[in-house]
C-alpha cells in the first residue's frame, strides 16, 4: 500500500439524514476508483461501510464507516456516518478529525431534519462542506425544488457547481459549471463519464448559472473582483484556486448532483473533492487543551516535522481482533512498532501492526504521515478521545462532548448464565458507544441502561445477544420516589426485652424536623449528663438510619430530615449496641407517624427540539404531563422547548414524540431536583407500592 503525504490527503465526512444515499455514494465512489470490484449495495449487504450484522439487518448506518478511495496521486478518506436520529451523535465524534464534509440530500425529499442539525455541527467547528444531492435517478427528484430548500434553508452562499444533464430515470450525466464542459455516463455504469459540449437545451441556464458562481466567487476578493469587471468573467486557472479558497474560508456552499447506485458523477465529485476541500496540511495550527499554568493551549502543525501525536476518535470491540482503535495523526509520522505515551491516562502503548480500514479488512502500512487516518488493535488503555504522541513533547487533544442520554430502560438477565456475562458483554459495547450508559440504582437495586432512544437500546440489545451471547429482558425503569417529612416530632423510642439471663433495654428521646430539599439527613447528638452512654449513641443513629433507608409510607427512602437526640435511659447489664438501634427504629416510626410524611417523585430538566409546525401539539402534551414550560428558542425552523416534567410521565416519552412529530423530534433529559407528588397521585403509588412489597413477602414466605 502506497504511503501519502499530507498534502496529498483529503478527510472527507459524508453526513447528512438517514435514507439519503450516503453509505450507496461511498460505495459508488470506491467501485469508480477501483478500490472494489463489485459495486457494493445496501439492500444486499454488501456495502463496504456497512457490514456489521445490526446495520446488514436493518439497511443502515448505526455507526461511523471509514473506508479509502486513491484518486490520481490523491488518498481520499472517506467516513461515512449515520443519518438517523439515534445514532447522528456518532457525526460529532469525527468532525474534528476531518477537514470537510460531503453534506448528502436526497433528490426528492431535499433538507430534512438531521440535515439542518449536522449542518449545525459543522457550524460549530467552522468545518468547510460542499453539499452532494444524491439519488437524483429517483421519481419525483428535481434539482430546482432541492435548490430552494437548501437556499431557503442554509442562505445565498449556497451555489451550484454542477447543474444536472436528463431527470429521473433519463439522468444522463451533469454540466460543470466552473469548466463549462459536459460529462455524460452510461446509467448503472462503471461510473468513468465522457466528456463533451453542454447540451443545447440547457446552455442559456448553463451561462447563468456560471456567471452567478463566479459573481459570488469574486466577491470575497478584490483582485478577482476586478478581473470579473474588465473581462466579464474569470478565467478557470484563477477560477480554481480562487474557488478552493472561498470553500475553505466557508464563503460558498457549493452543490454537486450525483447518483451513487447510478453512479453518475461519481468520479466528478471526487475530482472535485481533490480539487476543492482542503488538505490536512492546510489547516490552521490545531490546538491542545490548557494544561500549562500560563494559560496558553499548546499548538501543533498538521507537518510531518512535528513531533509525533495522534487522536483516538472511535473504537471497535471485536469478537477476534480485541480492540480496535482509529485514530488521526495531527503531527509527525507514526512508524509500526512505535512505542508512545498516552497523555490521557499517563501510560505507554505500543503501536503494533498499523494500518488502514477499508471497511472491516485492516490494509497494513509501514507508516502514517501527518494529516492521515488509521487504526490499530490491542491496545491495553486507549479509548476514545485519548490523546498518543512522543513522550517529550506532550499535547493533548480536547474530547468531544456529548449529550447526556435521553432515555433509560431497566435490564435484566435472562438466565443466571447472562448474568454473568452481562457487565463484561456492556462494558465492551460501551467502549465503541460512547452515548451509553450502565449502571445501577442504588435506591431501586435495579440495573439500568442508557441511550439515546428505543432504537439505540434495542441495538445494543441484539449486539449483546450476537457478539457474547447473552439475553436480557428490557423494562421501563423504577422510578425512584423518595419520602420526607413536612412537619416535627418528638418522640420516645424504648425497646424493653426480657428472656432469661440478659435483658434487652434501649431507650431515647428524639425530635425531627425537615431539611431544605437536598439536605439529605442531619444526626445532632444533644444529650447532656449521660443519660445515654456515649458509645451508644452511634447505635441509635444507625437505627434510624436504616428505618429511613426501608421508608414510611411506601418503602421508598426518607430524606431530607434532621433528627436530634435529646434524652433517654439505659440499663448498666442489658443495654447494648443492638437494643438502641431497635430504640432508635421505634422512635424513627413514631416521629414519621406525627411529622406529616409525604412523597417526593424525581423532576427532569428535558429540552425538546421540533420542526416549527409541531411547537403546539408538543406545549399541550407537555401540559398533559404535568410539565412547567421553562422558555423557548427559535433555532433556524426549529422550536427548542425547555420544561421541568416529573420522571413518571417521560418513561415513554422517546416514543411518544417520535409518533407526534413523525420521527423528526428529539430530545434529552437529565434529573434536576425532587418536588412533592400531588396529593391525589400519592395514594396510588402508596397502594401499588404496598402491593408489590406484599408479594415480595409472599414469595419470601
Amino acid at each position: 500500500m502506497k504511503v501519502y503525504e499530507g498534502a496529498n490527503i483529503r478527510n472527507v465526512a459524508l453526513i447528512g439524514h438517514g435514507h439519503a444515499g450516503k453509505t450507496s455514494l461511498v460505495s459508488a465512489m470506491l467501485y469508480t476508483a477501483g478500490a472494489t470490484q463489485r459495486q457494493g449495495r445496501v439492500d444486499d449487504g454488501s456495502a463496504v461501510t456497512d457490514y456489521d450484522e445490526e446495520e446488514i439487518a436493518r439497511k443502515m448506518s448505526i455507526t461511523t464507516g471509514i473506508a479509502y478511495a486513491e484518486w490520481g496521486k490523491t488518498k481520499i478518506n472517506l467516513l461515512d456516518t449515520p443519518g438517523f436520529n439515534m445514532f447522528v451523535h456518532e457525526v460529532k465524534t469525527v468532525l474534528p478529525v476531518v477537514e470537510s464534509a460531503l453534506v448528502v440530500v436526497d433528490g426528492v425529499a431535499g433538507v430534512e431534519v438531521v440535515t439542518e442539525r449536522v449542518w449545525g455541527y459543522c457550524d460549530e467547528v467552522k468545518l468547510p462542506r460542499m453539499i452532494v444531492v444524491s439519488r437524483m435517478d429517483r421519481e419525483r427528484a428535481d434539482a430546482n425544488r432541492v435548490l430552494e430548500s437548501l437556499t431557503q434553508a442554509f442562505g445565498r452562499t449556497v451555489t451550484p457547481l454542477q447543474l444536472p444533464i436528463g431527470r429521473e430515470k433519463n439522468l444522463t450525466g451533469v454540466v460543470d459549471l466552473v469548466r463549462m464542459k459536459a460529462r455524460t455516463y452510461q446509467l448503472g455504469g462503471d461510473g468513468k463519464g465522457k466528456e463533451g459540449e453542454i447540451p443545447d437545451d440547457l446552455k442559456d441556464a448553463a451561462q447563468e448559472a456560471h456567471e452567478k458562481l463566479v459573481e459570488l466567487v469574486a466577491e470575497g476578493d478584490d483582485k478577482l473582483m476586478e478581473e470579473f469587471f474588465e473581462k466579464g468573467t474569470i478565467p478557470e486557472e484563477h477560477l480554481v484556486p480562487a474557488l478552493h479558497d472561498a470553500i475553505r474560508e466557508d464563503r460558498i456552499f457549493p452543490v454537486l448532483f450525483t447518483s451513487g447506485l447510478g453512479n453518475v458523477g461519481v468520479d466528478e465529485l471526487m475530482d472535485f473533492v481533490v480539487d476543492y476541500t482542503p488538505a490536512p496540511t492546510e489547516r490552521g495550527a490545531v490546538e491542545g487543551e490548557v494544561t500549562s499554568g500560563n494559560g496558553e493551549p499548546p499548538k501543533r502543525k498538521v507537518a510531518d516535522s512535528e513531533p509525533v501525536s495522534l487522536y483516538v476518535f472511535k473504537t471497535v470491540s471485536d469478537p477476534f481482533a480485541g480492540r480496535i482503535s482509529y485514530f488521526k495523526v495531527f503531527s509527525g509520522v507514526v512508524k509500526n512498532d512505535a512505542t508512545v505515551q498516552n497523555f490521557t491516562r499517563s501510560s505507554q502503548e505500543k503501536l503494533a501492526h498499523i494500518s488502514i480500514m477499508q471497511g472491516k479488512t485492516a490494509v497494513p502500512v509501514t507508516e502514517l504521515h501527518a494529516g492521515d487516518i488509521g487504526s490499530v488493535a490491542k491496545l491495553r488503555e486507549t479509548l476514545t478521545g485519548d490523546t498518543l504522541g512522543d513522550k517529550a513533547a506532550p499535547i493533548q487533544y480536547p474530547k468531544v462532548h456529548l449529550p447526556e442520554p435521553a432515555i433509560t430502560f431497566a435490564i435484566e438477565p435472562k438466565s443466571r448464565a447472562d448474568e454473568d456475562k452481562l457487565g463484561p458483554g456492556i462494558h465492551k459495547l460501551m467502549e465503541e458507544d460512547a452515548m451509553l450508559r450502565f449502571f445501577r440504582d442504588p435506591q431501586t437495586k435495579e440495573f439500568l441502561i442508557a441511550g439515546t432512544g428505543q432504537q439505540h437500546i434495542e441495538v445494543v440489545v441484539a449486539k449483546m445477544k450476537k457478539r457474547y451471547h447473552t439475553e436480557v429482558n428490557l423494562k421501563a425503569p423504577k422510578v425512584p420516589y423518595r419520602e420526607t417529612i413536612r412537619g416535627r416530632a418528638d418522640v420516645q423510642g424504648r425497646h424493653k426485652k426480657q428472656t432469661g439471663g440478659h435483658g434487652q433495654y434501649g431507650d431515647c428521646k428524639i425530635k425531627m424536623e425537615p431539611l431544605p430539599r437536598g439536605g439529605e439527613f442531619e444526626f445532632v447528638n444533644d444529650i447532656f449528663g449521660g443519660a445515654i452512654p456515649r458509645n451508644f449513641i452511634p447505635a441509635v443513629e444507625k437505627g434510624i438510619k436504616d428505618a429511613a433507608a426501608r421508608g414510611y409510607l411506601a418503602g421508598f427512602p426518607v430524606v431530607d430530615f434532621k433528627v436530634i437526640l435529646y434524652d433517654g435511659s439505659y440499663h448498666d447489664v442489658d443495654s447494648n449496641d443492638l437494643s438502641f438501634q431497635m430504640a432508635g427504629r421505634i422512635a424513627f416510626k413514631k416521629a414519621m407517624e406525627q411529622a406529616k410524611p409525604t412523597l417526593l417523585e424525581p423532576v427532569m430538566s428535558v429540552e425538546i427540539t421540533v420542526p416549527d409546525e409541531f411547537a403546539g401539539t408538543i406545549m399541550g402534551d407537555l401540559n398533559s404531563r404535568r410539565g412547567r414550560i421553562q422558555g423557548m428558542d427559535n433555532k433556524g425552523g426549529n422550536t427548542v422547548v425547555k420544561a421541568e416534567v416529573p420522571m413518571s410521565e417521560m418513561l415513554t416519552y422517546g416514543a411518544d414524540l417520535t409518533s407526534m412529530t413523525q420521527g423528526r423530534g428529539s430530545f434529552n433529559m437529565e434529573m434536576n431536583h425532587y418536588d412533592v407528588v400531588p396529593a391525589q397521585l400519592q395514594e396510588k403509588i402508596i397502594e401499588k407500592a404496598k402491593a408489590a412489597r406484599g408479594e415480595v413477602k409472599e414469595e419470601e414466605e
